[in-house]
């Protein structure tokens, strides 16, 4: 299960006494990007001319037809009574009044411009020794505080217009319902910077040398030409970011054709039902008590009307699993591990050593031939713990789509670095693979077979002094690891027919997520010897963890 991690690059002398690698780390306020208000508020501005264009739609296309074939069209031809904007222009011109408007537009222009400056200036944040702190608001403020040793992911997102401007949006995961800061937006260079101070701090890094605040500063404050930036965007749109601190040989990444597979394979397989559903249902109907040329139209519009729809389902499925999965890498930093995805919008999240609280491996049957497996975890976040059945929370718990063995291996090795060599057996030939000769799990007796006919051999517990391995589903195939140390404790549950059957079901304590860390249908002893040996082992292995300062514990 522990795979070898490439050592950690030493930090840089350029690392400031606090902790920052740039003048940000000051504990000083610190602006957003200039444009920070007008890319926010710019859709307002792009809505108001939209609707002026459709407004003055039939006046714009006589003024084009014009231009290039005059005297073909007459004016008397378009009817301007329902366009109130075409009404207004007219008696702009009619009374004369064109130079008062025009300074009429002058001033409200002005004002948006004076308007953007002061939600600009009032914009600011700041990082601390302790915090990440965000202040904004000119009559109603509001001022929102991370600290830093709760932080449990840092995200630096690119949507495809911010990205080429040469801006992100910074996000700090809390411990926490409604506990993320986020920082938008940063040029990329600064968010980079801010993301590195943050992590640099939450590892527990203070004393470095005390070199290179002003030549950092030079560096990443100068300013850019707009055309650079926007070159640099578009070169970031074809090559990637966020690679300059990952070794090239530690990086996991999906093949597009496997990406692409691994979706449509699923898409296919529910195009089948839904088309078996349509048969039986449907066109089955019409070919037994339709007759004439009216069967033939009723199977054409039928085939047509529920197969398009479905056809495009399926597209819309697979092109959504490669915007969000392309360009997919997961790797080694000196601050945790980073992963990174997108075709349009770009999405890095970094998680600390010490923050993930479950990992899960899964493998769905239809990829069984081809040898794939998917990767999860559960972590302490805002958008874990409130909205665990949206998107946001299952993309932000996927943390490998689909990849081989040796991929899974190699990202299981990453996100539990203290694993021991010797779970690798439990976890692939037992856990995964098993029930093999010699299964070390604890397994559920024969007389649970009522409660799961088909994998009751397979539901087993193994604890060993790391983890806590969870096995079940035949079809399905999962091994959840929840480490030791992150665990809350365990419990014991009964009902009144598993009373009857002396069975009872184990329940671990831990943040809430898609990995479930119950296993039902135990022996009701051994289920209780479990319960103690899981308590014992959580509260030796919190005592011994270091692991949430990793700089310090380095």
């Amino acid at each position: 299960m522990s795979t070898p991690i490439p050592p950690q690059q030493p930090v840089s002398d350029e690392v400031l006494p606090d902790g920052g690698s740039s003048s940000l780390a000051d504990g000083e306020w610190h602006r957003m990007h200039p444009l920070t208000p007008l890319f926010k508020g710019g859709l307002v501005v792009v809505v108001v001319i939209g609707i002026l264009i459709a407004n003055m739609r039939d006046r714009l296309i006589y003024i084009g037809i014009n231009l290039f074939a005059p005297g073909e069209l007459d004016d008397d031809e378009f009817d301007y009574d329902n366009d109130p904007i075409t009404w207004a222009i007219d008696w702009i011109f009619v009374n004369n009044v064109l130079l008062l408007v025009a300074v009429g537009i002058i001033v409200v222009i002005g004002l948006m411009v004076v308007a953007y400056w002061a939600i600009w200036r009032f914009h600011q944040f700041r990082i601390t020794d302790e915090s990440v702190e965000v202040r904004k608001g000119i009559i109603f403020r509001s001022q929102r505080r991370a600290p830093l040793d709760r932080v449990q992911g840092v995200n630096l997102t690119r949507p495809f217009p911010a990205r080429l401007i040469g801006m992100g949006k910074l996000t700090l995961e809390g411990a926490g319902t409604g506990a993320d800061v986020a920082l938008e937006f940063l040029s990329t260079s600064r968010a980079e910077d801010v993301r590195r101070d943050i992590l640099h701090l939450a590892s527990g890094l203070r004393q470095q040398k005390a070199e290179a605040r002003e030549e950092q500063a030079a560096r990443r404050e100068g300013r850019t030409r707009i055309v650079e930036t926007v070159s640099q965007g578009v070169t970031n749109i074809i090559e990637g970011v966020d690679a300059d601190d990952v070794v090239p040989e530690s990086v996991v990444k999906i093949p597009l054709p496997r990406l692409i597979g691994s979706q449509a394979i699923i898409g296919a397989l529910w195009l089948v039902f839904f088309f078996v559903l349509l048969g039986a249902f449907v066109i089955t109907p019409i070919v037994l008590f339709e007759d004439g040329p009216g069967k033939t139209i009723a199977l054409l519009g039928a085939g047509l009307g529920a197969g398009i729809p479905m056809l495009f389902a399926t597209v819309a499925v697979v092109w959504n699993a490669l915007q969000k999965g392309y360009r997919y890498s997961i790797a080694p930093t000196p601050d945790g591990v980073r992963v990174s995805s997108g075709l349009l919008t770009t999405v890095t999240r970094t998680i600390p050593p010490g923050r993930v609280h479950a990992v899960e491996i899964t493998q769905n049957p239809l990829w069984r031939p081809f040898g794939w497996w998917s990767v999860r975890i559960n972590r302490m976040g805002g958008a874990s713990v409130s909205q665990q059945g949206s998107s946001q929370a299952q993309a932000a718990a996927l943390v490998l789509p689909v990849g081989t063995r040796a991929d899974v291996e190699r990202v299981v090795g990453l996100l539990l670095p203290g694993a021991p060599e010797r779970d690798a057996l439990f976890t692939w030939e037992h856990g995964i693979l098993g029930p093999q000769e010699h299964d070390p799990f604890i397994t559920a007796p024969r007389r649970s077979r009522f409660w799961h006919p088909f994998a009751w051999r397979r539901r087993g517990v193994r604890v060993t002094a790391f983890a806590m391995l969870l096995r079940r589903g035949r079809l399905l195939r999962r091994l959840a690891i929840f480490p030791l140390a992150r665990l809350q404790g365990a419990s014991l549950h009964q009902g009144p027919l598993a009373r009857r059957q002396n069975l009872a079901a184990l329940r671990t304590h831990t943040v809430p997520g898609p990995i479930s860390g119950a296993m039902t249908c135990l022996d009701r002893d051994e289920a209780q010897r479990l319960v103690d040996v899981v308590t014992r082992g959580a509260i030796a292995a919190a005592a011994a963890d270091q692991s949430h300062r990793w700089a310090e514990q380095a």
